[in-house]
């Protein structure tokens, strides 16, 4: 392949598609699987002062055991607008407090919950693999834009590393797949 623009185009798919597995993998943390893990916080926005805040801008969110998070604000005076934020998030948690750092308690999956979060992750995972497989088309359809400029043989062969670039991405993604479902199975 020696046109400039399909180099420079296959590149940009390279970007895009880790930018897709890289949504993914924060999607993927941020599912609470019966282990303290502060990035399930990461989303948690606190009406600080009437501005949006994120909480871990806020806090020192730390592990105490393995199930549990405790939160230690800087500001303590924002404790009841944080525990209504943590809340709000709808994460399941029930925070507590003793006036000065909020805990959070995870509590053992059952096994319906289990299957739901296994459902919501292959759910996550198929709308990965169509957000890779909408960066393919785009980048053919430049392609195929391409075709008076370009010859057939570099037009195909263009297509086949974008179409390899593509199985790559949809195998990291499987494999996110079943190593969160691993996760979530584990007891």
């Amino acid at each position: 392949m020696q046109n400039e623009q399909l180099i420079e185009q296959s590149n940009k798919i390279d970007e895009k598609l880790n930018k897709v597995l890289e949504h993914l993998k924060s999607e993927l943390n941020s599912m609470r699987a019966g282990r303290a893990n502060p990035v399930v916080l990461s989303r948690v926005t606190v009406d600080y002062y009437g501005m949006q805040t994120p909480l871990n801008q806020m806090a020192n969110i730390s592990v105490s055991d393995a199930r549990t998070l405790t939160v230690s604000l800087y500001d303590v005076s924002a404790l009841k607008e944080v525990k209504k934020a943590i809340l709000a998030a709808e994460l399941g948690l029930n925070p507590v407090d003793d006036g000065k750092v909020i805990r959070l308690s995870f509590p053992q999956l059952t096994e319906e919950r289990r299957r739901d979060l296994i459902k919501q992750v292959k759910k996550t995972g198929e709308d990965s693999k169509v957000a890779l497989r909408n960066e393919r088309r785009d980048a053919l359809d430049f392609g195929k834009k391409l075709k008076k400029e370009v010859s057939e043989d570099e037009l195909s062969e263009f297509e086949k590393i974008i179409q390899k670039k593509l199985d790559g991405a949809v195998e990291k993604v499987d494999k996110l797949i079943k190593e969160k479902e691993a996760d979530l199975l584990e007891i």
